[in-house]
């Protein structure tokens, strides 16, 4: 096989930069590559094995439903979806769920479905979507037409027409560009991608009131943010304001690809049949395994878990930091956290981290990394981390 890493990279378009390494086995918070190394993983592919890697219970009901059914077209009812639906609107503000197979459909989803349920109260001209600064929301066109990346912008013109962009935690940016075309405000509740940035309560409390104003709905991506990333199972229960449509992706299925748009019953009702769909959305095995996802973290155990996990995480990098004069910064929401480095770049952290065994998330930035590991990762896999972790940091001074 061509090394990983060189310009060639095997038959695989070259748009990542993997590791040299290929991991082909994965226990808890645990990986080994081809040649029996192990690394204790901190990145949980960027916060989405939120219950580790192989865990039992998930394996179970993968394998049983795998001898069951695959797959059905979306002519058809399967029971795993409906059930996951039920469970999914028990626990939170929706009504109705629409699934996907990724975060960018399930956001693609939400704004088809603002903008056709104003075109279905006979208000066309309510199109524009208010998006913000350092704003990620995923890699189709319209997506990078609502993040705020301009690389991942560059090239790909023209992009879609009807955005309007506002300071993220500025509710005066916003009102100055609210005008009756606007159909929704869409923001993270926890800018992720840009380096875990929370919105600030008054600032998200204050977007709820605005949309109920001015007749525009309240969009939350919560693809990185929900399944018990920050302690509750998705993060405008810490804020106490629920959105009209949210979307979540990453941790639903544990490691199996699912998304889902959720909205209320007055929403959804603009999704008539024919209007949106996807063919493997909602698919049998995937909402089976979520379904078991959404049972697990949904409980009290896991969720106190992850809280006391954060003050733990938090405990050990403020200790490196003082040892070693090391951050600028320590952000996080839950078991979400953000480092941003004095000296270090991110670049030959990683590169030292992953020959001392550990894997991280890079982050927005040249000298920050990202933490999102299991939910449930154990002390012993927490303290091994860490001290690979150090090891990882005295190669790089």
């Amino acid at each position: 096989m061509t090394k990983i890493n060189s310009i060639n990279r095997t038959s695989l378009m070259p748009n990542y930069a993997p590791a040299s390494f290929i991991p082909v086995k994965g226990k808890k918070s645990v990986l080994w590559d081809e040649k029996g190394k192990d690394y204790i993983d901190f990145g949980g592919g960027i916060a989405v094995t939120c219950l580790g890697h192989s865990h039992p219970a998930l394996n179970k009901v993968l394998k049983n439903q795998a001898s069951k059914l695959w797959h059905v077209s979306n002519y058809l009812y399967n029971k795993p979806a409906l059930e996951l639906s039920e469970m999914l609107t028990k626990e939170t503000f929706a009504d109705k769920v629409f699934f996907s197979n990724s975060g960018n459909e399930a956001n693609e989803a939400a704004i088809k479905l603002a903008r056709k349920y104003f075109y279905d109260q006979g208000k066309p001209e309510k199109h524009e979507i208010i998006v913000f600064t350092n704003a990620f929301h995923g890699r189709s066109m319209l997506n990078i037409t609502a993040g705020d990346s301009e690389f991942q912008k560059t090239g790909f013109g023209p992009l879609l027409k009807g955005f309007k962009r506002a300071k993220f935690n500025n509710l005066g940016s916003v009102k100055k560009i609210l005008s009756k075309k606007t159909a929704a405000i869409f923001v993270e509740p926890i800018l992720g991608e840009s380096g875990i940035i929370r919105a600030e309560n008054p600032f998200l409390s204050g977007l709820r009131k605005l949309a109920d104003e001015n007749d525009c709905l309240l969009i939350l991506d919560e693809v990185q943010s929900g399944i018990g990333r920050t302690g509750t199972l998705m993060a405008y229960m810490g804020y106490g304001v629920e959105p009209d449509i949210s979307t979540l992706a990453k941790g639903l299925g544990g490691g199996i690809p699912i998304g889902a748009t959720l909205a209320t019953k007055k929403i959804s009702q603009a999704f008539q049949p024919g209007t949106h769909g996807s063919t493997f959305g909602g698919n049998p095995l995937a909402c089976e395994v979520a379904k078991k996802v959404v049972e697990i973290v949904s409980s009290q155990k896991v969720l106190n878990g992850v809280m006391k996990k954060t003050i733990a995480f938090h405990e050990k990098l403020n200790n490196l930091s003082k040892k070693y004069n090391l951050f600028t910064d320590i952000r996080s929401a839950g078991l979400w956290i953000c480092c941003d480095f004095k000296k270090i770049k991110t670049k030959d952290f990683l590169e030292a981290s992953y020959k001392k065994g550990l894997i991280l998330v890079q982050a927005a930035g040249e000298k920050t990394i990202r933490i999102a590991p299991s939910l449930i990762i154990n002390d012993k896999e927490i303290d091994e981390g860490f001290k690979r972790f150090e090891k990882a940091i005295k190669s790089c001074l």
